[in-house]
């Protein structure tokens, strides 16, 4: 009898079987591990299994960024076929599909983090900071364009 290494976290238990998760951790480990084995990086699966099994353990279930709830029922769901002939609207069905961004911690060390893929494609490549200052600068410009709007409005100038 083998012991489980990995236990699915009771916070996504109700939308993720064990079977379904020892899978998706497996199979995200391969992929990150391949990845960042041709950028140069020393890593093995067995080091990003366990790393990436803490982070989804941290997230509480919910995304790292903006404290959404997770759909941990859509991890090995996507469809390469839907994903092309449905492009934006398929892909707005999976927006709370939990993924694994690359970042730092406090030290400047690489770490993972369970993020909702949404978030992660629109943080792409940048780094940590870069990202908050951008969706600083959104927010900013929203409120300019709110205060501008409600100028136009009131008639003010």
């Amino acid at each position: 009898m083998s012991i489980l290494q990995y236990r699915v976290p009771d916070r996504i238990k109700e939308q993720c079987d064990q079977a379904k998760y020892s899978r998706w951790l497996h199979r995200k480990a391969v992929a990150h591990a391949r990845r960042d084995r041709k950028r140069g990086r020393a890593c093995t699966i067995a080091r990003y299994k366990a790393e990436i099994h803490a982070a989804v353990c941290s997230s509480g279930g919910v995304d790292f960024y903006t404290g959404q709830s997770l759909e941990w029922s859509l991890i090995s769901t996507y469809d390469n076929e839907s994903s092309k002939s449905g492009r934006t609207k398929y892909k707005s069905t999976l927006a709370l599909l939990p993924t694994i961004d690359h970042t730092v911690d406090e030290l400047g060390r690489p770490k993972f983090v369970i993020c909702s893929w949404s978030v992660n494609d629109a943080k792409n490549d940048l780094s940590i900071d870069e990202f908050y200052r951008l969706c600083e600068l959104v927010l900013k410009h929203r409120r300019t364009m709110k205060s501008v709007e409600l100028k136009e409005f009131s008639g003010g100038s």
